[in-house]
Formats: C-alpha cells, structure tokens, sequence
C-alpha cells in the first residue's frame, strides 16, 4: 500500500516536533499537524511563560535586598501591561523558531485540528483525509475545570497568561506544582493571594521534609494557605457580598475596591469547607490536568485509553493498534518537556531507525519553581523507608545572601542513601536556583554514585550546594 506520508504526527509541542524533525532527518516523509500555535504547553502556555513570569516576581524582594547590601534603591510598582507586551512578543519569537526548525527539516506543516479516521488515516478539519505509514500522537493535555456551580468564573493557567490586568486580589485552588508556582508568582507581583488545598500539605508525591519547607516560606512570604480546604460554591459577588466580605478583596476607605474580575465587575464569591465567605477579583484552578483525547477517534480505531483519557502505551510508545504510536502528556507517564522529548527521540530510533528503544523514565530529576524553589531526584525519604533500610543526611540553614541581608529565607540539602548499597537513592534541595543545583546532582544519583563518592567530592566554597559533600554524620536512619 502507498501512503501519502512515512509519518504523521498530530500535535506541535516539543516531543512531536522533535519526532517529525528527527524522523524526517532519516529521510522519511513526515507531515505535522498543529491545530493552536506551535510550541504547545510548554512554550505557549506553560513552562517558558511561567518561567519568566517567576523571574519577574523575583525582583519584588530585591529593592530591599540591595538597600541591605548598601544599594540606594527606591521600591517601583510592577507594569503587567509593559511586561505582558515583551512576554507575548517573546512567545511569538519561540513559535516562529518552532516553524523554522520544522521547514529547515522538510516537514510539511498542517495548520489544522487532525484526528484519526482508521489506523493509516487522519482527518483533518479542512476536510481532507492524509494517510500515513505510521501516526504519532503528541497532542499534550489541558488544565481541568471541576464540576461545579459558578466553575465558568474561574480561570486555569492557560488564561493567566493572557489577563489584560494583574487582579489586586486571587484564590487559588489546588496544591500541586502548578498552583504552588503561580501563587509564589503572582504574591511577589503583588497580588493578595489565597490558596485552598484539600489535602494535609501542599505537593503530593514530594519529599515531606522539603514540601513541608516550602509551605512555610511560602506562607512567610505573604501566601495565604490553607490546608484541609475546598471550594464549596461561587458565584458573581453582588454589593451585599462586598459590604460583608473582610477578606480577599482590598479596601480604601473602609469600602471595597471596585474590581476588575468575571461577570458584575464586582468579583467572584466564594464560600469554603472551613465556613468563611469571601470575595476575590480572580478564582484559578489549579485541579489537575487531563490528556486531549476527546472527540479524536481513537477508540474507534482500537487505541485503549484509559480512565483519565490517557493513550496507554507500551515501553516502546506503540498503542494497541501496532501503526499508531503516542508521546508525551497525552500518555500521562511523565508530564514534563524533556521527557516528551526523549520519547520521541526513542521513537524514531524504534521505528525509523530500526534500533528498538524504550523510554527510561527512572530517576528524572525535575524542579518546582515555587518560592522558595525545589529540585528533586530519586526516591523521597518516605518512599525509600518503604523499599529499604536508610540513612538521611539532611542540613537547614540560612544561607549566606539571605541572612546578611537580613531575610529568615532558610535552605534545606538533603540526602537519601542506602545502608546496604551506599548509594543515593534521593537527593533533595529547597533553596534559589535549586532546579539549576539538582540537574548537576541529577547526574550523579543517575550514575549510581554513593554516599562516599559524594564526600570524596571537595566543596566549592563558600556556596549553598556544598553541604551536598560536606553532611558527614547521617541525621536519622529509617
């Protein structure tokens, strides 16, 4: 049978990229189906906007850094029109990056939404059918809005981005990264955040200790948290709102700031698990996300997808219908950009290459650009507990910068080793710049490397990172 392409790959985000590009470098045909902007979450709507909108809200603790390190600096207020301008134009420059790579690749790009017809064919919404030898799904996923009276108030963080205005007042809901993140963000722009999470602390599936760490400096640096907390009901605030609201919305003259939010321009009402009755000028979900799957054919065609809408893959990438493969967060492995990446890097090996390659998904390091930050890799201290006997090395201080000029920040280092193998099995950081410390770390737990090794290593002085090789005695076995 001939077909119109080698490969078809539906979904513009960095692991389908790469794969179309990668595949094409083979000398395969390969076309590319983008039905948004090019880039997907990650450069349009996730990691590189949000990445600077962190570097942004950083600066708001500097003026009275530099005043303390003997700067004459006067506090500004923050231009979220001048900055959101420069954001989206940077956003504009990666996506045109994005199409230039894929042309420089000779893959043909198809400004459309495509979905799949049979296990060689995609329709696309011009209305045409394109067959392919093989098809590769790498259409991401998407922020989940709960089920709820009012939910149409609210926004995600695919929205934040696009607000013409900062809100002088927000909630957010959920703890996990993507909520904790933007509530730092958003705090040090100024913003009077609330943030309501159901469980016992925020970022589930982390090390205790370390989140644990992090919930504290996220609260010293003026998040308001609360734990064991749900939304009940929201709605358009009216003026009765407003009269009895005493949290949430700024006041000037004992009155209510008029607000800039959903429906009345009054703001958003909402009313929690723990009884209170406030009234915000933005409500964020930040409740999980879930793959795009919906309406794409898939089933029909033989794809199994699971209970979340996942396409359930083998270590290979391959679906259940042996022509049609899925990376990325559509898959809901590991959602994060590199590993779509490597995903696709592995598939063109498999399939284009003929060298079958799985995906090693073990012992990825991965940061959380909370504030303060937090790098991890390996096994959490209460995961390994469960495996085998450990030893924890573990340092909290303040570090140099922050105490001089006077800041309570405090730092946490952290090792998980084995007491049969020497090994590090985990390896832990809140502190700045701990995502940049935990990559080089990451290195090291990948080799194997051992408690010993890492001592053998000397320290470079005076830094945060070098009590990683200077924590001699363990501070607890479990």
């Amino acid at each position: 049978m001939t077909f119109d392409y080698d490969l078809f790959v539906i979904g513009g985000g960095s692991g389908g990229v790469r794969a179309a590009r990668v595949a094409s470098a083979t000398g395969a045909k390969v076309a590319l189906a983008e039905e948004y902007r090019m880039g997907g979450t990650c450069v349009i709507r996730g990691c590189v906007p949000k990445k600077l909108m962190v570097f942004a809200s950083g600066y708001s603790e500097m003026f009275d850094d530099a005043r303390a390190y003997g700067w004459d600096v006067q506090d500004g207020p923050f231009d979220w029109p001048k900055f959101s301008t420069k954001l989206n134009t940077e956003l504009d420059r990666l996506e045109g990056i994005y199409r230039k790579l894929l042309d420089g690749s000779n893959v043909e790009i198809v400004d459309a939404r495509a979905t799949v017809k049979d296990p060689h064919t995609v329709t696309l919404s011009t209305g045409k059918d394109v067959t392919a030898k093989h098809i590769l799904v790498a259409t991401g996923g998407r922020p989940v809005i709960p089920d709820m009276p009012g939910a149409e108030l609210g926004i995600t963080s695919n929205e934040i981005f696009q607000l013409k205005e900062m809100p002088k007042s927000i909630l957010i809901i959920g703890g996990g990264y993507i909520a904790s993140e933007f509530a730092g963000i958003l705090n040090g722009l100024g913003v009077k955040v609330t943030q309501f999470y159901r469980g016992a602390q925020i970022l589930r599936g982390f090390d205790d200790e370390a989140r644990g760490l992090v919930a504290e400096g996220m609260r010293a640096k003026g998040v308001d948290l609360h734990l064991g907390t749900n939304i009940v009901e929201m709605r358009e605030a009216t003026d009765a709102d407003l009269e009895g609201a005493s949290h949430g919305v700024p006041m000037e003259g004992g009155r209510p700031v008029a607000m800039s939010g959903a429906g009345t321009g009054k703001g958003i009402w909402v009313k929690a698990t723990n009884g209170t009755e406030q009234v915000f000028d933005q409500v964020m979900f930040a409740t999980g996300r879930a793959p795009n799957t919906d309406d794409m054919g898939l089933q029909a065609t033989g794809v199994e997808v699971g209970r979340r809408g996942e396409i359930m893959v083998d270590e290979y990438s391959q679906t259940a219908v042996p022509s049609i493969y899925a990376i990325g967060d559509v898959t809901n492995r590991v959602q994060l950009t590199p590993v779509a990446i490597r995903e696709g890097m592995a598939f063109v090996e498999t399939v284009f290459k003929g060298n079958p390659t799985p995906v090693d998904h073990a012992l990825i390091p991965s940061a959380v650009f909370t504030q303060p930050e937090l790098g991890t890799v390996g096994l959490t201290e209460e995961e390994a507990r469960d495996i085998e006997p450990v030893e924890i090395y573990c340092t909290s201080f303040k570090p140099m910068n922050h105490a001089f000029a006077g800041r309570d920040d405090r730092v946490l280092m952290k090792l998980v080793v084995s007491i049969a193998t020497r090994k590090v099995l985990g390896c832990h950081i809140v502190a700045d710049h701990a995502g940049e410390m935990i990559q080089l770390a990451g290195i090291a737990v990948k080799m194997g490397a051992t408690k010993e090794d890492f001592d053998r290593t000397v320290a470079v002085h005076p830094t945060m990172a070098e009590e990683l090789v200077t924590m001699k005695e363990p501070m607890r076995t479990a």
